[in-house]
């Protein structure tokens, strides 16, 4: 089986982008939205993305308008939003869907490869996150309730 890095997203700007820029490096996918009550872990993001960027991390966040309709902004309000009130530097792409029959393809990687709870592979709820390997394997999922501080182990063991 491929890579995830093998996989193509769209970018904030409209185009494509490969995640082969991510080649190599251990990576925390995350679908995010802007008006959920977890929307403040983009502060803890930012902080594992600034900690470990050097060592070969990189957070990658998908906004997603799926879960009850918190996302509501264009990709460029998304990511002004992102910059202005949580001084995100880490990449968000283009809004998209995880669930459904319009899925991103990404995000049926993720979901197959790290099932959650009893094997369930839907997404429950933004801030849902995928920690991927340096092999482009997804080895772990976390809920959203999960702090992305609580994350930092298990981000040092691939590392």
């Amino acid at each position: 089986m491929s890579a995830i890095t093998d996989l193509t997203v769209r970018a904030a700007d409209g185009g494509e982008a490969t995640l082969d820029t991510w080649r190599g490096k251990v990576l925390l996918i995350v679908n995010t939205a802007s008006r959920c009550g977890f929307t403040p872990q983009y502060e803890g993001l930012e902080a594992l993305h600034r900690e470990f960027g050097a060592q070969g991390f990189e957070v990658l966040a998908f906004p997603c308008n799926q879960f009850g309709a918190q996302e509501p902004g264009t990709d460029a309000e998304i990511g002004a939003f992102c910059s202005t009130t949580f001084d995100v530097t880490f990449p968000v792409f283009a809004k998209i869907d995880v669930n459904g029959s319009a899925a991103d393809p990404l995000f049926e990687r993720l979901k197959a490869e790290a099932p959650g709870v009893l094997g369930s592979k839907a997404i429950k709820w933004n801030f849902t996150k995928f920690l991927v390997d340096r092999e482009g394997r997804a080895v772990k999922r976390y809920a959203p309730t999960t702090k992305p501080e609580d994350i930092w182990a298990d981000i040092i063991a691939l590392l």
